[in-house]
C-alpha cells in the first residue's frame, strides 16, 4: 500500500456511480483501506451485481439520482470527509442513448454535490471524474493536462465531452471562489473485470467477438490508437490523488502511456482468447463521428506528484478481464 492511502482509514467517503465499473472497484478498495463508504447509484448504467459481493457493515448503499439535491437522499448530519464523483454514463452508445441525464449528472450533479459539501463540510476533499474525452480529437500528442483540447461543442459525443468540461469549470469555481479542496482526475481508457459487456467500446466489443468466435469489427482502417489502463492501476492512481496532502486544485491524467492501434489490440485479444485459431478475421466498418484518432496520456505529472504509474501489462490485465466476460457468457 502506498503510504498516503492510510488517509482513508476511518474516513467517510461518498462514491457516486458506485455500481459502475470504476465506482464499484473504488468501493472495494476504500473498504479494504478501512473507510466507511456511502455508495449512490440510480442504475442507469451501473449494475447491481457489481456490488452484490460486498458484505461490510462499513458500506451503505443508497439508490438515488445524484442530479437531485444531495440532502434529499443523504442521511441528515452526514459529515463526509471525501466525495468521489463517478456517476455518469461513460461509453458513447450509453451516453448517446441518455444525453440529457449525461449532461445533467456532470454539470448540475457536480454543482449540487459541491454545494452540499460547502454547507456540511467545506474542508472535505472532492474528486471529479473527468475524462480524456475533454481533449476531443487532440492536436497535441501525447496529451498533457495543460492542453485545452479540440472538441466539437455540438457533435454526437458533446453531451459527454462538453459536460465533463463544464464539470471541470464548476470544480474550478468552487476551488477558487469558495476555497474548496477539489482534485480532477482525467481518466483514459480503463478496462478490467466488471466492465459492462454492452459498453460498446473497443475492449468489450473485441472480447465478446473473440469469445463468440465472430469476426472482429474494425472501425475505419484500424490505425487509430488507444491506451488501456487496467482497473487496479486506475483505482490506485485515483485514490492517491484523493489521499495526498496539498493537491487542492490539481488536475492529473491517470492512464497508461502504452499506445496500441485498434489492429494491435485485436491481435492481443485474439492471442489470449483464441491462440489456436490462426489469423483473426476482420470486418471493416465506417469510423463513427468525432472518434478520436490518437489517444495517449502524458503521465509525467502523475509519476512526479503521485509517484504513480501503471504496473499491469496489457496481456496480464486482459486475462482476468476475459475470464470475467467468459463467466458472464456462461451465466447468460
Amino acid at each position: 500500500m502506498h503510504h498516503s492511502l492510510s488517509y482513508f482509514t476511518d474516513k467517510t467517503v461518498l462514491v457516486t456511480g458506485a455500481a459502475g465499473f470504476i465506482g464499484s472497484h473504488l468501493c472495494d478498495r476504500l473498504l479494504a483501506l478501512g473507510a466507511r463508504v456511502v455508495g449512490v447509484d440510480n442504475f442507469m448504467t451501473g449494475r447491481r451485481e457489481n456490488l452484490a459481493h460486498i458484505e461490510s457493515e462499513n458500506f451503505t448503499f443508497i439508490e438515488a439520482d445524484v442530479i437531485t439535491q444531495a440532502d434529499s437522499y443523504l442521511p441528515g448530519k452526514l459529515k463526509l470527509d471525501a466525495v468521489l464523483h463517478f456517476a455518469s454514463p461513460a461509453s458513447p452508445p450509453r451516453y448517446q442513448a441518455e444525453p440529457v441525464a449525461t449532461y445533467l449528472v456532470n454539470t448540475v450533479g457536480t454543482h449540487n454535490l459541491l454545494q452540499y459539501l460547502r454547507s456540511t463540510n467545506p474542508q472535505a476533499r472532492f474528486v471529479f471524474a473527468s475524462t480524456s474525452e475533454i481533449y476531443g480529437d487532440p492536436l497535441e500528442h501525447p496529451q498533457k493536462e495543460s492542453y485545452w483540447g479540440n472538441v466539437n461543442p455540438n457533435g454526437e459525443r458533446s453531451c459527454y465531452d462538453e459536460s465533463k468540461r463544464m464539470g471541470e469549470t464548476i470544480c474550478g469555481v468552487h476551488e477558487r471562489d469558495f476555497k474548496m479542496d477539489i482534485r480532477i482526475v482525467r481518466i483514459f481508457n480503463t478496462y478490467g473485470p466488471r466492465m459492462d459487456p454492452l459498453d460498446g467500446r473497443v475492449i468489450p466489443n473485441l472480447i465478446n467477438q473473440a469469445l463468440n468466435q465472430e469476426a472482429y469489427t474494425i472501425f475505419g482502417d484500424g490505425s487509430q490508437t488507444r491506451s488501456y489502463c487496467f482497473i487496479d492501476d486506475e483505482v490506485e492512481g485515483i485514490l492517491r490523488l484523493a489521499a495526498l496532502e496539498g493537491l487542492k486544485g490539481e488536475t492529473i491524467n491517470i492512464g497508461n502511456a502504452d499506445e496500441y492501434t485498434v489492429l494491435q489490440t485485436v491481435a492481443e485479444v485474439h492471442q489470449v482468447v483464441r491462440p489456436e485459431a490462426g489469423e483473426p478475421k476482420l470486418e471493416y466498418q465506417k469510423l463513427p463521428a468525432d472518434d478520436p484518432t490518437r489517444r495517449r496520456p502524458d503521465i509525467s505529472k502523475a509519476k512526479k506528484i503521485l509517484e504513480w504509474e501503471p504496473q499491469t501489462s496489457f496481456q496480464d490485465g486482459l486475462k482476468p478481464t476475459i475470464t470475467y466476460f467468459s463467466s458472464l457468457l456462461k451465466a447468460a
